[in-house]
């Protein structure tokens, strides 16, 4: 497994806009071959950044995403500079350790 993290820095007023994009856009990503799973994580405090993470089966599923027709389509119409509050970072991950709860199964 491939884990991409993407951090990101949203001024207050643009979080809704922020938020609504990705409900947009929700089903696209998960048709692309190799996609494993998304999670957007909001903070719960002002001074943390919103995590979108995205899961792959390896790096070449995400690296075809990143070169993608998809990928060109869900960053076409970025946000303006105003609507970030920090300088984001995006972190990409091997998955070496992976554990479940087997309560719920």
């Amino acid at each position: 497994m491939y884990v991409v993290a993407n951090r990101v820095f949203v001024a207050t007023d643009w979080q809704a806009e922020f938020e609504a994009r990705f409900q947009k856009r929700a089903g696209e990503i998960d048709k692309q071959t190799g996609f494993v799973r998304l999670e957007i994580m909001r903070p719960v405090s002002d001074d943390t950044p919103y995590v979108v993470l995205t899961t792959w089966e390896d790096e070449a599923a995400f690296k075809n995403w990143v070169n993608s027709e998809d990928f060109r389509n869900a960053h076409k119409n970025p946000m303006p500079k105003e609507a970030f509050s920090g300088e984001g970072r995006l972190e990409q991950y091997e998955v070496i350790i992976q554990a479940q709860s087997q309560q719920n199964g």
